[in-house]
């Protein structure tokens, strides 16, 4: 038995029935989830690469937002061989359909950024660049 592997449904319940803005941030909301997803926007990265872009992340709390990106279907976890080797992750098809919304986040905040004087700029993640957006070969995703 795989001890690392994910468990059952680790993600976040929805609060509120029936609520879009529920779905949307059980699924997306915290601190790192939108910040992971950034990062395998870019392309797919090992835990290691993943937690040294989005330091100062903790090894558990990047391990649970990965289980819970995971369970959503946002993103897949690759073993590379029989543990301790690496795993790959990688955006599926669906969890591409949140890139826009992650670059318009990331648009937003270099703009509050700018109009807050009373916080120095700095890009201590490196997560200035701008998401390469795709859009998804997903048969089941029903975007415009």
């Amino acid at each position: 038995m795989n001890k690392k592997a994910p468990a059952g449904n680790h993600a976040r319940p929805n609060p509120l029935e029936g609520c879009p803005l529920a779905a949307a941030f059980a699924a997306f909301g915290g601190k790192w989830k939108l910040t992971i997803v950034y990062w395998l926007a870019h392309g797919e990265l090992h835990f290691a690469g993943l937690q040294r872009r989005a330091a100062p992340i903790s090894h558990k709390v990047l391990a649970e937002q990965l289980r819970e990106l995971e369970a959503d279907g946002i993103l897949d976890r690759m073993p590379t061989g029989a543990v301790p080797a690496p795993v790959i992750y990688q955006l599926t098809a669906y969890g591409q359909t949140l890139l826009p919304i992650v670059e318009s986040v990331r648009v937003w905040g270099e703009g509050h950024l700018r109009r807050s004087s009373a916080q120095q700029r700095s890009d201590a993640m490196g997560c200035s660049v701008e998401i390469p957006l795709r859009r998804p070969a997903c048969g089941s995703c029903s975007l415009p």
